[in-house]
């Protein structure tokens, strides 16, 4: 924004690489600046780093040792137009070098790029920050003056705060004010550049100062909020969050941009960290909606790049950035194909302390950011007390970040005022720091004195401002008591989620039309498994096409994966999107899905259902790292940007969810009510016990079940309109009509399936085109084939695969008097469709819950009163009772006899009590 122009870095000509040779020790000797001088820079504002003398810097180690004796630089140091004091010249004395040098590389900003494996980059960085040394920097007054009004208003929005609720914790700014004009500078920055949109996530420190000193959330509301008030309207059912994670997404304007900038602040939890990779998927989300539109107005694919258009900015406190294993699994993602952004800009608010940890005790590194050396990515620490250093690191940040398309980290070395919170003594912990801190004078009132010393501005220019804002705050909290949050509420029913309703709506469309026409079915399917001449796929794979065009032309026999391709592609034809991720998804864990297709000559990779149907909607198949919890983050995002794009994360089994457990608790679950926020994920979790171990065994269906608000009966309020859909499908119409009814439905709503292993090409779980064809549904129960009810003593309920065995077990005892009924969606319950079924078994004497899983596992827990309840209103004597396994510690035993013996007691307990 300030200081930087573009760059272009010419190969070094012949004379210049002869020059470097004969100056060999002199090289080494501005390498170890370029490399070292960071450990020797003065970046902390409280001095507590432990910096020893770094030998490496000493001229002297080079064999250096006049400071007068001149040099040729030609080539080797990117001088500026007035290098040194010295003029435009070749010849430099190594004193002018150490000079010239040290004060990039040794002052208030620290680089460390040499780390880089790529000399371009490492060019780049030396081009750019040497041939404009800090001295050749210059600010404006208005420039000055904006930095500086940043800094009072938070210092005074932080006092004004503790003056008026000081028993609010609040988690103020004081000691990291900088972090405000940091952003100010990166946010003008990218609206110059053409950026559009800013996908902003942060934890809750300076929260409260950014939103109401920079995103425009308006002061009245805040103070209504703590005050006890509601900041979401009461007829929308939403429970709300605490202050420290509220949102904004307002547009600033900035000059000299050709458009104003959209900064959206995300809504996150308390877990640190975990909203990095929700902010990553609902920044790829945009920029490929963007991308989509310009590739249909015909703007050529080499023009559109991954952050043309939207910019990912996180935030990051040092102890959390360093300890949760969330920000690794991110970093990760950053240059994969399927997940790249084009660079995140990243910036740790560093307080040198987590909670009460102090930093030798947080990370293992010399500096919290050094987990960022995984992927290469240039740090720059920069100290928090030079809010003017500040903005320059943040400039060049945003340049490399624009010029490569990559991370970047600026560490912004800051301190904590307070405790954690306002209320806590820090110096039970940490008494020397805190007596460091408290004998200091603040940022804003630092960068005042100067600013007045320099002429920007009086001592009385500087009190008009903090009063003028102070009595702004007073006035705005005289107005909290009236604030009303119905006439200010957004909702998110807005720009490309319009048209949508909010799911307990009298206008929701809970059961749409999920069937296709025979004609479209074939069509896509066809598609799914065609090939263009002379591609050569796995010879094995000619058994896969052969078999789905022969199920397709029957019209019977169509497998899980059939069923898939058949609801991706119909949704395609309709102008949906699919995006599916996971480890291993384009083939499948189980080698069932061949979405994509491996040339076995070349290598080439195609998408059949991309090449083959001419369609609007895409399917992009992202095989993903070995990660968890920031690839299913990643697809909830995508979610959260993109209402006409089917999101779904497969795990390789199901219970390897248990990564992703505080996506799942504190997104999946609970986003709709605590900040209105729709999503249509889906969760794959392939289910069942089948002799492979306690692993791989459990989706863990009962902590799902467990997370939901469903009803206990079917007259509750909440009929309808749950919280996250839990189902075990066990048929492929079944699934077909699943994933239609999640783009189909006018709402969105978490779908988590109990997907199968063994049910994938099993003969007796396969459909016919008939059950996908319009007129179909997605039946929440299931019930028996058998004719004579009248003689059914026995109706054993359950769900999943253990049906087909207990069907085949039925036909060998030659037994009419077991009926096996399957609740396929076990939230919301479905109460009055299992009524409707089980009325017809009046003479029955047995009403069961059968599972494989042990008996404090499984749906168990969860049906077991929903059950009486619909078993109740048709008989007042009718209860359930439990058949399976007992209560154990493991989802599986891990010895296959033990595990047959125990299989088939619980088929038998179907027959016999």
């Amino acid at each position: 924004m300030y200081f930087l122009t573009g760059l272009r870095i010419s190969p070094a000509s012949p004379a210049q690489l002869q020059n470097r040779t004969v100056n060999a020790p002199l090289l080494r000797y501005i390498d170890a600046l370029r490399t070292h001088g960071h450990r020797a820079a003065r970046i902390d504002p409280l001095d507590l780093l432990q910096r020893e003398e770094v030998a490496a810097l000493n001229p002297r180690r080079y064999g250096l040792l006049d400071d007068e004796q001149k040099y040729d630089v030609n080539g080797i140091v990117w001088t500026s137009p007035v290098g040194a004091g010295s003029g435009t010249k070749d010849e430099w004395t190594l004193g002018e070098i150490t000079q010239h040098l040290r004060s990039i590389y040794v002052g208030r900003i620290a680089y460390e790029y040499m780390h880089s494996p790529s000399k371009t980059e490492r060019l780049w960085f030396s081009h750019l920050l040497e041939s404009q040394p800090p001295s050749n920097v210059k600010m404006s007054k208005d420039q000055k003056t904006r930095i500086y009004s940043l800094l009072a208003q938070s210092e005074t929005f932080d006092q004004f705060l503790q003056l008026k609720f000081p028993n609010l914790k609040r988690y103020g700014l004081e000691g990291g004010e900088s972090m405000l004009p940091a952003l100010d500078v990166l946010f003008a920055a990218a609206a110059r550049a053409g950026v559009e949109d800013i996908i902003l996530a942060m934890p809750h420190r300076g929260r409260l100062n950014l939103l109401t000193d920079l995103l425009k959330f308006p002061h009245a509301a805040l103070f209504h909020k703590i005050k006890g008030g509601a900041d979401i309207p009461e007829h929308l059912g939403a429970s709300g969050d605490v202050i420290s994670h509220l949102v904004a997404s307002p547009r600033l304007q900035y000059e000299g941009a050709p458009n104003s900038v959209k900064v959206s602040l995300l809504p996150n939890p308390s877990h640190l960290e975990a909203v990095n990779p929700i902010a990553l998927g609902k920044t790829r989300a945009k920029q490929f909606a963007l991308l989509k539109d310009l590739l249909q107005a015909g703007t050529p694919l080499n023009q559109c790049f991954p952050g043309d258009k939207v910019l990912s900015v996180q935030l990051h406190g040092d102890a959390s950035f360093t300890g949760q294993g969330v920000v690794m699994e991110s970093l990760g993602l950053s240059n994969l194909p399927h997940f790249t952004v084009g660079g995140t800009v990243h910036i740790v608010v560093n307080n040198g302390i987590g909670y009460t940890t102090p930093a030798s005790g947080a990370h293992s590194g010399l500096y919290s950011s050094d987990i960022g050396k995984m992927i290469n990515a240039p740090i720059l620490h920069v100290n928090g007390d030079h809010p003017e250093d500040v903005a320059r690191a943040i400039e060049v940040a945003f340049k490399y970040r624009t010029h490569f398309r990559k991370d970047i980290i600026v560490d912004l070395l800051v301190y904590r005022r307070w405790g954690h919170n306002e209320l806590d003594e820090p110096s039970f912990t940490q008494p020397l720091m805190y007596e460091k801190i408290r004998s200091r004078r603040s940022v804003p009132s630092l960068y005042e004195e100067q600013l007045i010393s320099d002429g920007t501005m009086s001592h009385e220019e500087a009190a008009t401002m903090r009063s003028s804002y102070k009595a702004k705050l007073a006035s705005e909290l005289s107005a909290a008591d009236s604030y009303d949050p119905v006439s200010h509420a957004v909702s998110m029913l807005q720009e490309q989620w319009k048209g949508l309703v909010w799911p307990a709506d009298d206008n929701a469309v809970r059961d749409p039309e999920t069937g296709v026409d025979r004609e479209v079915l074939l069509r896509v399917g066809r598609a799914s498994v065609s090939v263009s001449e002379g591609f050569e796929i796995h010879p094995r794979l000619q058994r896969h096409v052969s078999s789905r065009l022969r199920a397709l032309d029957k019209g019977e026999g169509l497998d899980w994966a059939t069923a898939e391709a058949l609801a991706f592609g119909s949704l395609m034809l309709e102008g949906y999107d699919i995006r599916i991720s996971g480890q291993d998804v384009g083939r499948g864990t189980f080698s069932q899905r061949h979405a994509m297709l491996v040339d076995q000559n070349t290598e080439d990779v195609i998408v059949p259902l991309n090449a083959g149907l001419d369609s609007t909607g895409r399917l992009e198949l992202a095989n993903s790292s070995l990660s968890e919890m920031a690839v299913l983050g990643y697809e909830y995002g995508v979610s959260w940007e993109r209402p006409d794009i089917l999101p779904i994360w497969e795990a390789q089994f199901g219970d390897f969810f248990n990564g992703a457990q505080v996506i799942i608790d504190t997104f999946v679950s609970s986003a709709e009510t605590k900040w209105l926020k729709q999503s249509g994920i889906v969760l794959l979790l392939p289910h069942g016990l089948d002799g492979a171990g306690p692993e791989h065994s459990s989706s863990r269906i009962e902590r799902m079940l467990q997370l939901t608000n469903d009803r206990y009966g079917p007259d509750e309020t909440t009929a309808g309109n749950v919280n996250m859909h839990i189902v075990y499908p066990t048929t492929p119409a079944q699934y077909f009509h699943l994933l239609r009814r999640q783009m189909l439905r006018n709402f969105r709503k978490p779908l988590v399936v109990a997907s199968p292993k063994g049910l994938l090409r099993l003969p007796a779980a396969a459909s016919s085109m008939t059950s996908m064809e319009p007129g179909a549904r997605f039946e929440p129960v299931l019930g028996d084939s058998l004719t004579d009810k009248a003689s059914v003593q026995r109706v054993v309920m359950l769900s999943g695969k253990l049906y087909y065995d207990l069907v085949k077990e039925r036909q060998q005892r030659q037994v009419n008097s077991v009926a096996f009924i399957r609740i396929e969606e076990l939230c919301p319950f479905p109460f009055e469709s299992l009524r409707l079924i089980l009325e017809q078994y009046s003479n029955a004497k047995e009403f069961v819950w059968l599972q494989e899983e042990p008996q404090n596992q499984g749906a168990w827990t969860h049906v077991a009163s929903r059950i009486d309840v619909v078993l109740q209103s048709i008989k007042d004597d009718w209860r359930v009772s439990y058949a399976g396994r007992r209560m154990d510690s493991v989802p599986a035993p891990g010895i296959s006899q033990v595990y047959r013996l125990q299989q088939q007691r619980v088929i038998d307990s179907a027959f016999v009590s």
